[in-house]
């Protein structure tokens, strides 16, 4: 088989890895033969040696964003003689200042590691996107052999697509490799996987899998990694007293199409009032555009607690419209994601929706018809981000 430049660049970060993980080892037998007071030890040959192999394997450590860790590793008595140093002067600064020194090259590694994790995260993303789509393909084919049994859960899945399940849910295991934990309900995906009976099938559908497939879109995305500023001091621009019109139009065209659909996403999972937000597999649209789907939730006074299903249906077309046609086929792509019934349908577009579009929708939604389409052009989207800031910030939209 081909090495794939995926395979190949997953090759390097896990010779990355090795290394980095044999200096954690060493720095950890070097830490444990520092003393913890002030002595000085002379000649010791297994702390020399160890400081001698951890300058080779750091120097070939690759860099990150042009970065690595540059450590110097103190001997003992020289570690001895700061100390002494430090205590003579009798200042708590000089004192902590040492031991910052000592542990220093720790904190570095620790710093190596979280760059290492955060860089494979963003490397295996889009693999990891189109693998848990796959395996949405998977069980949607194979949900038809529980269809045609209903009792006996304990005959084996002969359906080749299981084979492909098994291939696909492997390859997530080897991209997560050590930088990303594992979701909830795993062990408990492969343990099924391996029994691979009716019943086993029943809980990977119903169970494992929703399980999995939100705790992998929710690390696909660090939400505590920073978004680029431009400015040191705020206050600098507030003294400034800048003038000026402000710009409502935001620049769609920066986007690219899986960008869109992650702002419609990130929309849905910050919204008070929408629950279990995840994405669906890829239709056979021209466009292959991913749809959404969240569970839209209100309060009635009276009659108590709502929920009704929503698809949602994204569309980046930055110089086309949305027309009579491609409603009539988003409606009929509606009867994919059923059962459960879909009550709404969102069509969101970074374009506009024409005349005869608007007068079919509106009428759709005057008949007796219990499916609502909904319309979010370009200009309801940027109503709903004026008061979002945060995502315009995070998606470049501004």
């Amino acid at each position: 088989m081909d090495d794939s430049p995926l395979n190949s660049a997953l090759r390097h970060f896990e010779v990355a890895e090795a290394n980095l993980i044999k200096l954690e080892k060493i720095l950890a037998e070097i830490e444990e033969a520092i003393p913890q007071g002030i002595e000085f030890v002379g000649d010791n040959p297994e702390y020399e040696n160890n400081c001698r192999s951890f300058d080779a394997i750091l120097a070939a450590l690759p860099k990150i964003d042009n970065w690595k860790p540059q450590i110097v590793l103190m001997d003992l008595d020289e570690i001895a003689q700061s100390r002494l140093d430090a205590k003579e002067l009798d200042e708590i600064e000089f004192i902590v200042s040492v031991e910052h020194q000592i542990t220093e090259p720790k904190r570095l590694l620790r710093e190596y590691r979280y760059r290492f994790n955060q860089k494979r995260r963003e490397l295996i993303r889009d693999a990891l996107i189109e693998l848990i789509d796959n395996i949405d393909n998977d069980l949607k084919v194979l949900s038809k052999e529980l269809d045609s049994v209903s009792e006996c859960h304990y005959e084996t899945v002969t359906n080749p697509q299981f084979d492909k399940l098994k291939e696909h849910i492997a390859q997530i295991d080897t991209l997560l490799g050590s930088s990303v934990s594992r979701p909830p309900r795993w062990s408990d995906l492969y343990r099924h996987l391996h029994f691979g009976l009716l019943g086993d099938l029943y809980d990977i559908i119903n169970h494992d899998w929703p399980s999995v497939k939100a705790g992998l879109r929710k690390s696909l995305y660090g939400e505590k990694e920073p978004i680029p500023a431009e400015v040191e001091d705020l206050s600098a621009l507030v003294q400034n007293k800048p003038r000026g019109s402000v710009a409502t139009r935001l620049t769609w065209e920066h986007l690219t199409d899986n960008e869109f659909e992650r702002l419609i996403f990130a929309l849905i999972s910050s919204e008070k009032g929408y629950e279990n937000p995840e994405w669906l597999m890829k239709t056979n649209a021209p466009d292959r555009g991913r749809d959404l789907s969240v569970y839209r939730t209100y309060v009635d006074p009276l009659g108590g607690t709502f929920r009704q299903r929503v698809i949602i249906q994204c569309k980046h077309w930055l110089s086309k419209s949305v027309g009579p046609s491609e409603v009539a086929i988003l409606r009929e792509q509606m009867k994919l994601w059923e059962p459960p019934r879909v009550d709404v349908h969102i069509i969101a577009t970074s374009g506009r929706f024409t005349s005869d579009a608007v007068s079919i929708i509106e009428k759709q939604n005057q008949s007796d018809s219990a499916l609502r389409i909904e319309m979010w052009p370009e200009s309801h989207l940027e109503r709903l981000l004026a008061s979002r800031p945060a995502i315009i910030a995070e998606f470049g939209l501004r």
